[in-house]
């Protein structure tokens, strides 16, 4: 395990990575694990700032969220969207009772001038959550999906589309305007930093945004400590959402494999399923460690398991 003064760095998006997210919570203090969310799926519904992965990120680390959805609050009710309906008001996103709580306070935080990550703290310092978690960027990132259909909005083809159109590709609006959170940037410079997680997000959508926001991708390369990707595609499918089948419209093959060469040199590690270990061969073939592994995260149990596993294969020779 890593010491007690050296630091984990989490980058996430999504169910998937939430629930490793919790699993390093779990396994290291909370002054050992910083959580960069993707924010490139904001966006503006009824009024209202939504951030969907930063929300299920804190969520899940509140132990707040619906973990049979994977997304939301448990024990949700949802009288205002029932009443929104009956108004032929916009109902195709979601938003339970309590959950437009947050999206009330953070809006009305923003429209003070507050920045999103002193909103976030607020949010999780009320919510007890003790693990920093942090947006990738204070800037506003919009991911835009190419799609047979015409460009739609990330979550108009997410939620509103249900995955459905044929991906042709990305592309992140103010991307190039946009500064990485300072405190993230920072800890990828700072010598107490012991790993660099990327969880088994989509690739494309929850965390290549992180990726691309100006000078993130030199820190990386540059950074001292190793990076790791726990892979989200097991045997050929993606475990939830729709990464398999973009990465099927997009002509690329839907293995883990396929994964690590699109993350490329990046990588100084790789977790795999067990179920896909005949493809390790080949990944480490691009210079690449690999760890096979359980990676199907069921349980809460599941999720500290595979965290361990990755915090020790991050302190072995890469």
């Amino acid at each position: 395990m890593i010491a007690r003064q050296q630091q984990v760095l989490a980058l996430c998006g999504g169910v998937g990575g939430a629930k490793l997210a919790l699993g390093l919570a779990r396994c290291l203090a909370p002054q050992q694990l910083t959580v960069v969310a993707n924010t490139a799926d904001d966006f503006e519904h009824l009024g209202l700032s939504i951030s969907p992965d930063l929300d299920t990120v804190m969520y899940t680390l509140a132990g707040l969220n619906d973990s049979r959805k994977g997304w939301g609050l448990a024990q949700e009710t949802w009288q205002v969207l029932a009443a929104l309906e009956r108004l032929q008001g916009d109902t195709w996103f979601q938003l339970g009772d309590r959950d437009l709580a947050t999206h009330l306070l953070r809006s009305q935080l923003l429209a003070r001038g507050e920045s999103l990550s002193a909103v976030t703290a607020q949010l999780c310092r009320r919510l007890a959550v003790d693990t920093r978690l942090l947006p990738m960027s204070d800037d506003p990132v919009r991911t835009v999906v190419e799609t047979d259909s015409g460009d739609l909005a990330f979550q108009h083809y997410f939620v509103r589309e249900r995955c459905a159109p044929a991906v042709r590709g990305f592309r992140f609006e103010g991307i190039e305007a946009a500064r990485p959170q300072a405190q993230f940037l920072q800890l990828l410079r700072d010598d107490s930093l012991a790993a660099v997680v990327i969880c088994p997000s989509n690739p494309f959508v929850s965390v290549q945004p992180i990726l691309s926001l100006p000078g993130v991708g030199d820190a990386l390369r540059q950074c001292r400590a190793p990076l790791l990707a726990v892979s989200p595609i097991v045997g050929g499918e993606a475990i939830k959402g729709p990464a398999a089948k973009m990465m099927r419209e997009l002509s690329m093959p839907s293995t883990a494999l396929a994964v690590a060469e699109y993350y490329g040199d990046l990588l100084d590690g790789f977790v795999i399923d067990r179920s896909d270990a005949a493809q390790a061969q080949a990944i480490e073939a691009l210079g690449i460690e690999v760890l096979p592994a359980a990676t199907i995260m069921n349980s809460l149990q599941d999720r500290i398991d595979l965290a361990q596993r990755v915090v020790a294969f991050s302190q072995s020779p890469l």
